[in-house]
């Protein structure tokens, strides 16, 4: 599928945020606001009562039509946190598997009057095409598109990187494993360089690096311990297999021998560098138990933050049309 530029899209006339489809074309200024409500939603799960009433009576629709449990789980608990209704779709046993067209299903969850869709889809664009195509009044999320864009993923990791580091200028950070395939990797490579990092680098053998990896603004390595050396985070990725094709690795045994990451390799980063991993983790494969575990891990971190980010995105998007109260 083909992705147009997305930006003008984005925002309504006022500058402010009407869909989050991709970090493509937002400013710092943007992310930073995105970062700061988040940051007064943190709290909320404190509490006693964990809502808060911004979104009440208005219906968040989850469209996942591929499989997650963490993203949908805490898209979910988001939006009930903001008082809002959801709906979630199986997609499996809708019309969709009968036949009915995509449009066919957007035009009858609009007739239900829903104000957002949050939208996971294995086909990159395929957000972007539901966003060009709903009422002028929804607003909808991109939760993943094929390997183009996770936009709240990379925000709640770039949220985690604020709180455990503070100012994002003098950092260098650390991506390693399967960039090609990963619209992970690419939504964090373009909130780092957004937010003003001082380096990205990108680690990962040849066939799993994009071509032209340094024009997206990153230093590229090979070598896991040459990558890593004097870093401040470091961001572990999953084996994208269900999007390879061919032969592009010998074995996850090998590729744990050379980019596994065990407390030794970590040795080369800073001393109070974190680690992150988006999850799920493959255990052995991408990193040692312990280092997962250990002390320098904030991945729970980073699902708990999840919640809060994605709070942030949608109050922002239904402030738009008069929905935060």
């Amino acid at each position: 599928m083909i992705i147009p530029n997305q930006s003008n899209i984005q925002l309504d006339a006022q500058g402010r945020l009407k869909h989050f489809l991709t970090i493509d074309g937002l400013n710092q200024e943007l992310l930073t606001e995105i970062l700061d409500t988040a940051e007064s939603f943190a709290g909320v799960s404190e509490r006693t009562v964990k809502k808060v009433p911004m979104l009440r009576g208005k219906i968040i629709t989850n469209l996942f039509f591929e499989t997650s449990t963490r993203t949908r789980t805490t898209f979910e608990l988001a939006a009930k946190r903001l008082s809002a209704d959801v709906l979630s779709l199986n997609i499996s046993a809708s019309s969709t598997s009968k036949g009915e067209t995509l449009l066919d299903t957007l035009r009858n969850l609009e007739a239900m009057h829903c104000d957002m869709f949050v939208v996971r889809h294995a086909d990159s664009g395929a957000a972007h095409f539901i966003a060009q195509h709903a009422a002028p009044h929804i607003s909808v999320i991109n939760a993943g598109d094929g390997r183009h864009a996770h936009p709240t993923q990379a925000m709640l990791d770039m949220f985690t990187i604020r709180r455990h580091k503070g100012d994002f200028s003098p950092l260098k950070v650390a991506i390693v494993g399967d960039i090609q395939h990963s619209r992970v990797a690419r939504s964090q490579i373009l909130a780092l360089n957004t937010l003003g990092v001082a380096e990205v680098r990108i680690i990962g053998p040849a066939t799993l690096m994009p071509v032209h990896a340094e024009t997206l603004g990153v230093k590229v390595f090979h070598s896991l311990e040459e990558g890593i050396q004097d870093v401040d985070v470091v961001i572990m990725l999953r084996l994208q297999r269900e999007r390879m094709s061919g032969a592009l690795l010998p074995s996850e045994h090998e590729y744990y021998q050379l980019y596994g990451l065990t407390d030794k390799r970590l040795e080369g980063a800073k001393p109070d560098a974190i680690v992150m991993h988006p999850g799920p983790i493959n255990r052995g494969v991408e990193m040692d138990s312990q280092v997962a575990d250990g002390p320098r891990s904030v991945i729970l971190q980073q699902v708990s933050y999840g919640i809060a980010i994605r709070m942030a995105v949608m109050a922002m998007a239904m402030q738009r049309q008069g929905g935060a109260q």
